[in-house]
């Protein structure tokens, strides 16, 4: 070859690499979200469920050009349902993958582990599931919850207690903040409605044999039932109750019950059961934004996605969208930035409109939302609004 021909050739190439060299760094200038989740162990189910949910929000954003001309990038961690590996997701994805927010942790126990990280580098969340009322009330102002709280709960709960006949409650609840907190918060109010406490029951998240704690109840003179825990144990606490021959009215608190599953997996057991939920994909016309509510249930049914994680992949989904949207007031992918432009957001969610409200100490509080909450029981086979 000529020198004049290789001299054509490298100016070529170096042309080339000139042309292509800008488009790869923008293919590769994403905005990152860190997401902390429980994908193994005992509440994988839900957890699974939320990151489905993300992952459609993040999709259809990203659809519509991204935010400020770049596509949303989800790290996605697995904390595995313990807050240990909560606290080590947090730090690899804040640390290792520089993400200037994330969202996470699903358990309370796991997000109240989380928090002192949180604080330590400065890096806000969204937190979309766990109800515990110390997250929002304990002073750090880099959190920002989509959730209801137990007290929230509690308070939408007591127009039924009268309704349904409830004189006297026991308790079953996982023992954790969230189960502890639920039994804390229900309880407060029941007395409040003149009902009598009975006893309080709780079981480790990977309890399988609940029959001793069952057994216990049934010998109880109480007429009502709360349980809090995951989809998971609720499962298996409707099958050994109904094999124990426990008749008491249950009611799950928290969100996570997914009545659907339970219709699958408990069948006639399920029945007469009533669930405290923050998203009824049943009903998508009752939401505060319907046509929202309904454009989610259609594409999770289009993605093949099973029909039980609505109730939590809702979570995720509303949660990435109010990132999203906290992101383009920002300006700019940065923590702080984020952290202060999340008190501004109005978002249009699945579970109503969401805007952050102040609680917590004054100069660090935390941001809270006050969502849409629903109560639906279980009858025949189907999800059903009680017409009480």
């Amino acid at each position: 070859m000529s020198t004049s021909r290789r001299m054509r050739v490298a100016l070529l190439a170096a042309g080339f690499a000139i042309a292509l060299g800008p488009v790869s760094a923008q293919a590769a200038d994403t905005i990152k979200i860190g997401v902390d989740e429980p994908l193994t162990g005992a509440v994988a189910a839900s957890g699974n469920w939320v990151t489905q949910g993300a992952k459609m929000a993040a999709d259809d954003i990203n659809a519509k050009g991204g935010v400020l001309g770049r596509k949303l990038e989800l790290v996605i961690e697995d904390n595995k349902s313990n807050p240990t590996e909560a606290v080590a997701a947090a730090e690899k994805l804040i640390v290792r993958d520089k993400v200037p927010v994330l969202m996470g942790a699903w358990s309370s126990t796991y997000t109240l582990a989380v928090m002192p990280k949180l604080m330590e580098y400065k890096v806000p969340m969204v937190v979309e599931t766990s109800s515990s009322d110390k997250i929002t009330t304990s002073g750090n102002p880099y959190i920002f919850r989509t959730a209801a709280t137990n007290g929230m709960e509690a308070k939408a709960f007591a127009k039924y207690v009268h309704k349904l006949g409830i004189k006297k409650a026991d308790f079953l609840v996982v023992n954790n903040d969230w189960g502890l907190g639920a039994a804390q918060a229900f309880s407060a109010m029941l007395k409040s409605q003149g009902v009598k406490i009975g006893i309080e029951q709780t079981m480790d998240a990977s309890t399988q044999d609940l029959s001793a704690q069952l057994s216990k109840i049934k010998a109880s003179d109480a007429d009502t039932l709360f349980v809090t825990t995951g989809v998971e144990q609720i499962t298996l606490i409707l099958k050994q109750a109904q094999s124990l021959g426990l008749k008491k009215r249950m009611i799950a608190t928290g969100g996570d019950s997914s009545p659907a599953q339970l219709i699958q997996q408990v069948g006639d057991g399920a029945n007469g059961t009533y669930h405290i939920l923050f998203f009824a994909p049943w009903f998508p016309q009752k939401a505060e934004n319907p046509k929202v509510a309904e454009a989610f249930v259609n594409e999770w049914k289009k993605r093949g996605y099973d029909f039980a994680g609505l109730p939590d992949g809702f979570r995720g989904h509303d949660a990435i969208a109010t990132i999203a949207a906290a992101i383009k007031l920002a300006g700019k992918a940065e923590p702080e930035a984020i952290r202060k432009a999340l008190w501004e957001v109005h978002v249009k969610g699945i579970n109503g409109n969401i805007s952050f409200v102040k609680e917590g100490p004054k100069g660090k509080e935390s941001g809270q939302v006050v969502p849409q909450i629903y109560i639906v029981e279980i009858q025949g086979g189907k999800v059903t609004l009680p017409t009480l």
